[in-house]
């Protein structure tokens, strides 16, 4: 199926989300590849990244009330249309010489405060566009997108045009940025604020009150904590992966390398077949499969002593994570309130956000303490758990 058996409507909100990651992926590499050419401290180069992920740890809460409070459409195409200009001083200052680190610094932040935003706000544009019996399929096509966009093509696609001029993947990414905004200005009108169910007033008040609702709704809620835990496992490992294939499988970086790609396929494989698993077993059993799926999958990878075996591993784990993307958003948007929809996916963002460098960190001293295996089959037995925690709580009615 295409985006566009969707429907026009959902085939340019898909086409718009493919070329903002597209861009974002693109921008992930050139802005660190563009400090480098002005410092080698690699704290000031890291930074560059610090400062795109930075926005989420600090605004990802208030973002989704803004979202929820304004008009969906016309924040993207705000966003959108800053972020271009953004990038456009940028190419300017760039062609004339007088970009700095601190140049760079702020356009990451402020790219990253709009992607905060329009992350929360496409989660948002989808539900009104198609049917509800269709939001799976619509779901793993837009995930599928940013995967693609931020992962597998955006980066190369960025170090590639930087090798040819620092300037053109900047000017690149502003362009993809503009031709995303007008195709979301060309979505129906039909995004205005729905009633608030939170209070009215200071959007801290209205952040809190969204808070409040996620944390009584026992679904939602613990929806939200097993998509943190999953990326709290998912880190631990990922973070020692190189380590465990040079160390340990005693093989070449180029091997690492395709073996992430492998991942990465992996989980585009999982965004595709989510629907159809859904409509197999059902969202709860799928949610509680996924888990399983992954503790099946690093158990393999902890465990393997060969490449091929890490490879299935990785595929199974990345799959697994795909399919949990897709049926979990789409869960969100059918329990949440439409008011309250930005607030609880911004929510549930800001924690796996926050989960995932925690995960990093634990799964680094893990491996320095416990070796590189431990830290992988740490997460086999939270998995589990968890799995059993989804089918039991997610299955139940509101």
């Amino acid at each position: 199926m295409t985006a566009m058996s969707l429907g026009p409507a959902y085939s340019r909100l898909w086409t718009a989300t493919a070329l903002s990651n597209f861009g974002d992926g693109i921008r992930s590499a050139a802005l660190p590849l563009l400090a480098a050419s002005m410092s080698g401290d690699p704290v000031i180069v890291a930074g560059v990244a610090v400062a795109g992920q930075l926005p989420w740890l600090l605004l990802g809460l208030v973002a989704g009330a803004l979202v929820d409070r304004f008009d969906q459409r016309r924040l993207v195409v705000l966003v959108d249309c800053g972020r271009t200009a953004l990038l456009a001083a940028l190419t300017v200052a760039v062609l004339t010489g007088s970009a700095t680190v601190a140049w760079i610094y702020a356009v990451a932040f402020a790219c990253g405060v709009g992607e905060t935003l329009r992350d929360t706000a496409t989660a948002t544009l989808l539900p009104p566009l198609v049917n509800d019996a269709d939001l799976e399929r619509a779901n793993g096509r837009l995930v599928n997108a940013e995967v693609a966009g931020n992962e597998l093509i955006g980066p190369p696609v960025g170090g590639y045009l930087f090798g040819i001029a620092m300037v053109l993947p900047i000017a690149v990414n502003g362009g993809a940025l503009a031709l995303a905004a007008a195709l979301i200005f060309s979505l129906p009108r039909v995004f205005a604020p729905a009633p608030n169910p939170g209070s009215k007033g200071r959007i801290w008040s209205e952040t809190v009150a969204g808070l409040r609702w996620l944390v009584r709704s026992r679904r939602m809620f613990t929806l939200s904590l097993l998509s943190a835990t999953f990326a709290f496992v998912d880190s631990m490992w990922f973070v020692v992966l190189v380590l465990f294939v040079q160390q340990i499988l005693q093989l070449p970086a180029a091997i690492y390398g395709l073996l992430v790609g492998i991942g990465a396929v992996g989980g585009l494989v999982g965004g595709f077949l989510a629907a159809r698993i859904v409509r197999l077993l059902g969202p709860a059993p799928a949610l509680a499969a996924c888990l399983l799926a992954a503790a099946g999958g690093q158990l393999v990878l902890g465990l393997a002593s060969e490449a091929v075996l890490v490879a299935l591993g990785l595929a199974a784990t990345s799959a697994a994570f795909g399919v949990w993307a897709v049926v979990a958003r789409t869960q969100r948007q059918r329990g949440t309130p439409r008011g309250l929809l930005g607030r609880v996916t911004s929510a549930s963002t800001t924690m796996v956000m926050t989960a995932s460098p925690l995960g990093a960190l634990f799964g680094g001293l893990i491996g320095r303490e416990y070796g590189l295996r431990a830290a992988i089959l740490l997460g086999v037995p939270a998995l589990v758990v968890a799995a059993c925690v989804a089918y039991a709580v997610l299955r139940e009615r509101r």
